[in-house]
């Protein structure tokens, strides 16, 4: 690791605190070869790698994803990130119930523990992000970080990045 290079830890931070403040995501998932992105509440659970949104199961994201896990969630505001993963379903009434909120009531005309709904838990794995006036920062390669598995060629190559796995 680069003597200035953020730790996990610290990229992980990063992130967190460049998206807590944006309320609403663009949410993409791929059909066939073809991008197609929908904006989406992100709930309010702090960074760490995951993050966490409800939905339908009656809806095309549902399908999509079911066809193709890969998803990218983008963030703008005062800064812009950019969050490629893998996103998988979870049924989990405690933590339906806990991210439920009453607009939810209204905007999926339902409540938390309709068996339609379904968290989308998606896992990064690589983040982008750009800050007023600085150059963008990837973070990848996280698990060869973590598990020292990096040799020296990977060190040179990886600059400041980082990979969510």
């Amino acid at each position: 690791m680069a003597e200035n290079e953020p730790t996990h830890k610290e990229e992980l931070k990063i992130v967190n605190d460049l998206i807590k403040d944006i309320d609403v995501a663009m949410f993409t998932t791929i059909v066939g070869n073809k991008p197609v992105s929908r904006p989406l509440q992100t709930q309010e659970a702090e960074f760490d790698g995951d993050l966490w949104f409800l939905t339908l199961k009656d809806t095309d994201k549902y399908q999509e994803i079911l066809q193709n896990p890969s998803v990218n969630v983008a963030y703008a505001g005062k800064s812009y990130v950019s969050i490629s993963g893998s996103a998988q379903f979870i049924d989990d009434l405690e933590r339906k119930k806990e991210y439920w909120n009453p607009v939810f009531d209204k905007l999926l005309n339902t409540t938390y523990d309709d068996p339609n709904v379904i968290l989308i838990k998606v896992t990064a794995e690589t983040a982008e992000y750009w800050e007023s006036g600085n150059m963008t920062k990837t973070v990848k390669n996280f698990a060869k970080k973590l598990t020292g598995n990096e040799d020296e060629g990977d060190k040179k190559q990886m600059n400041d990045t980082v990979e969510f796995n």
